[in-house]
This record gives C-alpha cells, structure tokens and sequence, in this order.
C-alpha cells in the first residue's frame, strides 16, 4: 500500500534517511521490494517536530501530491532542516483520490499519526466509524481515507491519555463493526503515532498478515558490528528509526517487528508490548 518512516533521536537532516540512505525513502517509493505495490507515487507526506520547541511542540507538515522521487521541494527542506523526532510517508493509493488532504502523516495538536495498510469494506463501515467520533473532532477530516478517520476514531477513544489503548479500542471498534457487516478481516496495517517526544509504531492485522515493519539496532552496537562504518557517524547514540523496510542491507541493523506487537521508542531505547494479543 504505501510505505513510511519514522525517526527520533539527536536532531538530524531528514534527508540523511529520506533520501540519501542505500535504500531511503525515496528510494522504496520507486521500488519497494518487500511492499504489495512496487512503486508509491502517489504523493507523499513529511511532518517533523522542529528542535525549537517554542511553539508548543506542534509538528510542521509538508505533503504534496507529486511522486516523491520528482519533488525538488523535498530535496530543498529536508536537507536545510534538522529534527529530532519525524516522520516521512510515500503513498501508493487503493481507492481515496489523489489529493493533499489524503496525504500522510495527519496532525492533531502535538500529535502525528501515519498508517501503511487499510480498512477492508471501508465504504460499507465509513457511516458508523464516523459517527462515533466526537463531534468536535468531525470538523477537522479534511480527507476521505480509511487512516485519517482512524486517527480521529482513536483519538476520540482515548489516544492522547494512552496511545496503546486508544489505538486499540478504535480498532476493536473497527473489527466489531466489520463482523456486523460480514467483512472477514477489517483491519491491516501498520501504524506510527508521536506525541514529539515517544514514538509508538503498530504491528497489526485481523487477518495476522500485516504488513512489513523493521525497527533500527542500537547505535552503539552497530559501531562495534562495524567500527569502520563512516555512515553510521552520521547519528548519535540515541538515534533510532521504524520503517517499513530496511534501509540498508547491512546485516544486523534493522530488527523486525512482530505481529500484534508495538514498538516503543523514547529516551531509554527499544520496549516492545503485546497489541491486541487476545484477538490473535
């Protein structure tokens, strides 16, 4: 469906994972080996929380609707920038046109929120799945996709107090809506939700086939792996990545994430948990 990152860590020009990576984001945006769709270039989305925090920790967004791989204006920001915590999304769209609003990553207050997968049966959902939004929240879907009105869902559901559970209810909401309406598996995807200090990224499936999700090794262990590694100077120690692919193909650096599982990532490393462990 699509593809994305996320990184937290020491500020860092984005385009040192967006574009100038062995297999960078740009790069999986015109062949994506581990992806359902080989190409996604139907526009893309870059949202980053600036290092000065002055204005409330509200992330910046960029989305465009031309392929990211024939963006100059994504070259010129995220090689002027540096962040310490963003998120990067290239779209291949199954259905919802192909405009700005429809673009990754979504934003909400200090929040952002992207998803590689979709809603089986959608359409026959949208009704009750809209509904049960809070109504001071409708006003704020600008877009038609299946992700932006689970972004509003979970949010409605509790994700600024506990994005786990948040996240969680609006998907049993999702399946249990789904089975009312006879769709067999209602929810794929990947997910990746910031509050622009910890990095949430979800592995999860009705079906129990998700979608592809890697996390980055440590830093200082890659530089022990690999003294002689110039690259891997290039981020601090506490610089961390989550994408749907890996970035590179040096043994070692990216680890996978598992099914029905969340990856945690803040100032004390790598945590994962069980998501939804019952319903598998």
């Amino acid at each position: 469906m699509c593809r994305w990152l996320a990184y937290t860590g020491e500020a860092l020009k984005p385009s040192e994972l967006i574009l100038d990576t062995q297999h960078s984001l740009v790069a999986q945006s015109l062949n994506s080996p581990l992806g359902t769709e080989t190409v996604n270039g139907d526009g893309f989305g870059f949202g980053w929380y600036p290092e000065d925090s002055s204005n409330g920790n509200r992330p910046a967004l960029f989305h465009s609707i031309e392929p990211a791989w024939n963006d100059e204006n994504l070259r010129e920001l995220t090689s002027s920038i540096a962040s310490p915590l963003f998120f990067g999304h290239v779209r291949a769209a199954a259905g919802p046109p192909i405009q700005q609003s429809n673009c990754h990553p979504f934003r909400h207050e200090n929040w952002l929120f992207m998803h590689n997968g979709f809603l089986d049966g959608f359409l026959a959902m949208k009704r009750d799945l809209v509904l049960a939004i809070d109504e001071s929240l409708f006003p704020l879907i600008h877009g038609t996709t299946d992700s932006e009105v689970l972004f509003y869902l979970a949010i409605t559901l509790g994700l600024q107090d506990d994005p786990v559970a948040g996240l969680g209810r609006a998907i049993a909401m999702v399946e249990s809506v789904g089975e009312r309406k006879g769709i067999q598996f209602p929810m794929q995807g990947t997910i990746a939700v910031s509050d622009g200090h910890t990095l949430w990224a979800f592995r999860y499936s009705t079906s129990h086939r998700t979608r592809s999700l890697y996390h980055s090794t440590a830093i200082p262990e890659l530089r022990e792996l690999y003294p002689d590694a110039a690259r891997l100077q290039v981020f601090g120690d506490n610089a961390k990545v989550v994408v749907s692919e890996p970035l590179t193909d040096l043994p070692g650096a990216f680890t996978e994430v598992q099914e029905s599982t969340v990856a945690i990532l803040d100032d004390n490393g790598y945590h994962h948990e069980p998501f939804l462990e019952q319903a598998a």
